[in-house]
């Protein structure tokens, strides 16, 4: 090979590289334009009220949910303070190959500064409260109920079974009871302590199995 030709091949090589890393780094474009939940309430404590919005992503097969948080400025304006698109389930999932994944899409709402994030589950709902402190939103507290029926109905021996996690304290409690019966079948109580408090922007919609 002559060093013409080695020449030539080298830069080409150098040409190539650079576009080869930019077409595997290069993210395609997000279409969050379809908003189906909006809220507005106090989060950080400032008297003034605070935005939250669910846009959904038309344009990806999976339909993606991203969750936008808005906090008041001094100026009278919102400022986005954290956006997550791993708070909350595609509607069609990688993983159930194009099928729907069975929930409704996530409620969220703002009581007396906590935001509260309430999910459908197997068999269940779950709800997570968030509060802002020191510029981030820190779970606090986690609410879930579920049951054990198997044949597509709640009957009167059905078990339910609500779990309350305080992340604060610590303390996570299980109660195991039949619904119209005036004494729980079992109470169970340990305690779990997480530090860091988990933060929102860190928060996956796979976590509810941790809980």
């Amino acid at each position: 090979m002559s060093e013409t030709v080695k020449s030539i091949y080298f830069i080409f090589i150098l040409l190539s590289v650079p576009l080869n890393l930019l077409a595997q780094n290069s993210n395609p474009k997000e279409h969050y334009t379809y908003q189906v939940r909006e809220e507005h309430g106090d989060l950080n404590n400032d008297g003034k009220m605070d935005r939250i919005t669910v846009k959904m992503d038309t344009v990806d097969e999976t339909r993606p949910l991203r969750l936008d948080i808005f906090l008041s400025q001094p100026n009278g304006k919102l400022a986005l303070a954290v956006s997550s698109t791993k708070i909350i389930e595609p509607q069609y999932p990688v993983e159930n190959q194009g099928k729907f994944n069975g929930y409704q899409i996530s409620d969220f709402s703002i009581e007396k500064g906590i935001l509260k994030m309430r999910s459908e589950i197997e068999g269940g709902n779950i709800t997570y409260d968030f509060k802002y402190n020191n510029g981030d939103f820190e779970l606090i507290y986690v609410d879930k109920l579920t049951n054990n029926a198997t044949k597509g109905y709640i009957d009167e021996k059905t078990v339910f079974t609500e779990t309350k996690f305080d992340l604060v304290t610590g303390m996570r409690t299980e109660t195991d009871e039949i619904s119209g019966s005036a004494k729980a079948l079992s109470v169970r109580k340990k305690r779990v302590l997480i530090r860091p408090l988990p933060k929102i922007q860190d928060f996956k919609f796979s976590d509810k199995k941790l809980y």
